[in-house]
């Protein structure tokens, strides 16, 4: 009898492991089809075909390719190598094709194949080994490896397998995401349904905070390296996000399917950080580059919508606004948001209206100010994170204009004007101060940055105040030792347009040229403002600017045809060694020519520009912002003043002379809490904030606790 009831469980057990076998390789199969299905999803043109055939050799190797140059500089021309023999396979499983099922088509491809393996090129940049080749030779696996010699295949096998978790280059953020893809996709080749379950673990898992290390920190801003440098564009989008997405589109509906909570989490990620960090959520932001910046850009076009459209397999989360980004990617709808958001883990600001987005990028004494130029491009980059201020009404404004940029004039920033710029080995730079931060309810916000150069010592107090029209710069104790000029650039953008100035009194169209303008009250170009509050000497300059764009890479195979390119350009000359100067303006975006002239200074009150306190109040809508870098007072109206007992940054929303709601913040994140005394009597009291009313002076003392830990920097509201 026992005997008997242990073949039947032996039996039961057979039936129900077949059973998860089964299921468990039609899942496999599933994964592996949507990857084969994507790879050759994009159509394959037999002229292109005919142009590979044309360059490969008798020996399997290609025309125009130095297979000897495998320096970090030379950008590992042999990749193409491996991408042409993939798209020789896409074309050869291709019905549609000239050359479907074409045995000449696959001779090549395995002669090709075999010259690889044969020479096994490694190069010196270690992304070149375990992503490159690996991703290349995996994607021509799963496009015909089964069609293959098999002894090819077993010998292409370690140079794929280089793709995997003990590489280098498999650390905690994007890369590591990357790279265990790659592994998963040749597991799922070679049929290890046991070691892909525990990579897809590994892959579904990366999707978390890691503020302080690499990842996505707690503002959901992305630093791929513990130099804390802003990598949310770069890595932390197409490496990172785009990566995680496509395997939770491939195991979707699966025994391996990612969790709502990790893809809501990537969802939040898309949306509060990568979006946000995007002009309209549509276009490449170009404040968020980092070396990327020196290489051209073939196209200036929107984002592509795949990512969405990835994510909203899985879950409904948010839904309304991926499909709202949807729309605006593909052109029909127009953007209709407005916010700030601080990323104080990152010191990056940004602000949009649905007519213009702009943002400050700086760096402290807790980040480092700009990604080293590594395998050679950036190498101009020095200054980029200095209170650099971009503005796109559109997004184009920038585009490929690198070439013949002037480095020591990025727009924003207080430089000191060197004969050149220092080497790329001296780019990266630990901050030296740590008042730099934000203050923002999500809606307006106000920027700080105590400036100090690591490379130059020059120093400023630089701040912005924005609001749904117009912003507001200062910068003032703007000092510099060495016997050099000091600039201030308020822009240096594509000429998009005439430049036309109000010079005392007049208003004249400009030549092309570069001048020294005096009396200028205003100065207007493609549809932007710039605004000084009293008359002002300004520098302009509206001319063709030539350059290289081999001139600001080390990396070979880089034009060196001289290119051209209408630049305008408008900054500050402080003269040299300057010792106190300072600046003021407002600039105005998608504005008309009529609108600015006649609106005089915006209804912006300037309250302070001094080495203390910078404060600006827009009297329409009734909000003041201010940053002390000190303890002090300022007159917020007549007879009226305001306190702050220590350093920080304040925002007052007013209802005449009414405080209804206050933001505060500390860029040095040093204190556990603001104490503020305001006009009036006031006795709000609630969590982490309470008041002392003081009937006799008539005023009310405000103690508001911030944010600390990983959200030490952020802003804190109370409405009163």
């Amino acid at each position: 009898m026992k005997l008997r009831i242990k073949a039947l469980l032996m039996v039961l057990f057979g039936s129900v492991f077949a059973t998860f076998c089964h299921a468990q390789n039609k899942d496999l199969e599933t994964i592996k089809g949507r990857i084969v299905t994507e790879l050759m999803s994009n159509n394959v043109s037999d002229k292109a075909i005919e142009a590979i055939i044309a360059k490969m050799n008798d020996d399997g190797s290609f025309q125009g390719i130095n297979y000897a140059d495998l320096s970090r500089t030379a950008s590992f021309p042999h990749g193409g190598h491996t991408r042409d023999l993939v798209y020789l396979a896409k074309a050869y499983k291709t019905k549609t094709s000239a050359f479907y099922q074409n045995k000449k088509v696959k001779d090549l491809i395995t002669k090709g194949l075999e010259y690889w393996v044969k020479n096994d090129f490694v190069g010196d940049n270690w992304h070149d080994n375990q992503i490159t080749t690996p991703t290349n030779l995996g994607n021509l696996m799963l496009v015909i490896g089964d069609e293959l010699p098999k002894d090819l295949v077993e010998k292409a096998q370690p140079m794929i397998g280089r793709a995997n978790m003990s590489a280098s280059g498999a650390r905690q953020s994007g890369d590591r995401i990357v790279i265990a893809g790659i592994l998963a996709k040749n597991l799922l080749f070679r049929g290890d349904a046991k070691e892909f379950d525990n990579i897809i673990k590994i892959i579904e898992g990366e999707m978390k905070f890691a503020t302080g290390e690499r990842g996505i920190q707690h503002d959901y801003s992305f630093h791929h390296r513990v130099d804390r440098v802003n990598n949310t564009s770069s890595y932390g989008y197409g490496k990172y996000a785009n990566a995680y997405g496509e395997w939770s589109f491939y195991v979707a509906g699966t025994k391996y399917q990612f969790s709502k909570e990790k893809i809501n989490q990537l969802v939040d990620y898309y949306l509060d950080g990568i979006y946000k960090q995007m002009v309209y959520g549509v276009y490449e932001d170009i404040s968020v580059k980092n070396r990327s910046i020196s290489q051209k850009v073939a196209f200036f076009q929107p984002q592509s919508t795949l990512e969405i459209e990835r994510v909203l397999v899985s879950t409904d989360y948010r839904k309304k606004e991926l499909e709202e980004i949807i729309r605006l990617r593909k052109g029909e709808a127009k953007p209709s948001q407005s916010f700030a958001k601080f990323f104080w883990q990152t010191e990056h600001f940004v602000f949009q209206r649905p007519g213009f987005y702009t943002t400050v990028r700086m760096f402290s004494t807790r980040n480092r100010n700009m990604e080293e130029p590594y395998n050679g491009p950036g190498k101009t980059t020095h200054h980029r994170a200095d209170g650099t201020n971009y503005l796109m009404l559109k997004g184009d404004e920038y585009h490929n204009i690198w070439a013949v940029y002037d480095w020591q004039k990025i727009s924003g920033t207080t430089i000191m004007q060197k004969a050149k710029l220092y080497g790329p080995e001296d780019i990266q730079k630990e901050g030296l101060t740590n008042f730099v931060g934000a203050v923002t309810d999500g809606l307006y916000g106000a920027v700080a940055f105590d400036f100090k150069s690591p490379h130059d010592m020059t120093e400023a107090k630089k701040s912005w105040f924005f609001f749904d029209e117009e912003y507001v710069c200062l910068g003032t104790d703007i000092k510099s030792k060495p016997d050099l000029p000091v600039a201030t650039t308020i822009n240096q953008v594509l000429m998009r347009s005439d430049v036309t100035v109000m010079q005392d009194g007049t208003k004249k169209t400009l030549p092309q040229g570069n001048r020294v303008a005096e009396k200028v009250k205003w100065v207007y170009h493609d549809k932007v403002g710039y605004i000084f509050p009293e008359p002002t000497t300004i520098n302009l300059s509206n001319q063709p600017e030539t350059g290289r764009w081999s001139d600001i890479t080390d990396q070979k195979n880089i034009s060196t045809e001289v290119v051209k390119e209408d630049v305008f350009k408008l900054w500050f000359n402080h003269g040299n060694k300057p010792n106190g100067a300072s600046y003021q303006y407002i600039v105005v975006p998608n504005v008309s020519e009529q609108q600015l002239a006649g609106s005089a200074n915006r209804s912006i009150e300037i309250l302070s520009n001094t080495p203390d306190l910078q404060a600006v109040k827009h009297t329409n809508l009734g909000i003041i912002q201010l940053a002390f870098y000190k303890n002090g007072e300022v007159e917020i109206a007549k007879g009226s003043k305001l306190k702050m007992d220590s350093q920080g940054m304040a925002m007052l929303k007013m209802n005449g002379n009414r405080l209804k709601e206050l933001t505060l913040a500390d860029p040095s994140r040093k204190l556990g809490r603001i104490t503020l005394t305001m006009p009036g009597i006031y006795t709000a009291k609630g969590e982490g904030y309470f008041s002392v009313p003081d009937s006799k002076q008539n005023t009310t003392l405000l103690v508001v606790d911030l944010p600390q830990g990983v959200y030490a920097g952020k802003s804190v509201g109370v409405k009163l």
